[in-house]
């Protein structure tokens, strides 16, 4: 099967001169389309650094990166953005705006996508808020809704677009033990529907049963990459 994340010999620095320190050391991935990966390791270890290279947020530096087809080393702005475009994300601060409602922050996930109109942004949005129980919360303000709710908004959000790819960068932690369960669980079955890949950063072992694999960062390095998928 194609990889839709292809991660080859990676390395990068952050800062110049003296102060550049390395922080990924020569990684190499490969992930499936419809797989669902937990990246595991200490503060520090890097995975959010490479979270957001596998996500465009920043251009990688040096080694191969591929997502979906797509060259990401040494990219320009405009290619990230195009990038970008695929993914849907979920933060563990939900990074809802506080002056739109349930509706409108879903929305939002359709506002950068061509040719569709208002009223099937409207629509969209309504199923798929229904569709991870906020049916009737749809005009509620992020102040109004709970901490789960509101990462489930999170949720719809970054799946309304029907992406290739979900990143998610420990999405549990703000939440007590039902609601992040309620969670990933969520995750897991949107991804499952949609076909999408998830790759999901957590310090949270009560999630790890989600994965197919799990992949173990430290000090920067792939350490471990456990496969969990039953043998078919």
């Amino acid at each position: 099967m194609e990889s839709v994340i292809s991660v080859k010999n990676l390395d990068h620095f952050f800062g110049k001169n003296q102060l550049r320190k390395q922080v990924l050391f020569n990684v190499n991935l490969e992930i499936a389309a419809g797989e669902i990966i937990i990246m595991t390791g200490p503060s520090g270890s890097g995975k959010t650094t490479l979270l957001t290279l596998v996500g465009g947020l920043r251009s990688a530096q040096s080694g191969n990166l591929r997502v979906l087809g797509q060259d990401l080393v040494g990219a320009n702005a405009r290619k990230l953005t195009q990038a970008r475009r695929h993914h849907g994300y979920i933060f563990q601060a939900h990074n809802l705006h506080g002056s739109l409602t349930a509706l409108q922050n879903v929305r939002m996930g359709l506002e950068v996508q061509k040719g569709i109109s208002s009223r099937e942004m409207n629509q969209r949005a309504i199923a798929m808020l229904e569709h991870v129980g906020l049916g009737n919360r749809v005009n509620y303000y992020p102040d109004d809704l709970s901490g789960g709710q509101k990462q489930r908004v999170a949720i719809a959000r970054a799946l309304v677009s029907r992406p290739k790819i979900v990143l998610a960068d420990e999405p549990t932690a703000a939440l007590d033990s039902k609601s992040g369960r309620d969670v990933v669980n969520l995750m897991q079955m949107l991804a499952k529907e949609q076909g999408c890949t998830i790759l999901l950063v957590t310090h949270d072992n009560r999630i790890l049963d989600i994965a197919d694999r799990i992949v173990h960062l430290e000090d920067g390095k792939l350490a471990n990459d456990t496969n969990l998928a039953p043998a078919s």
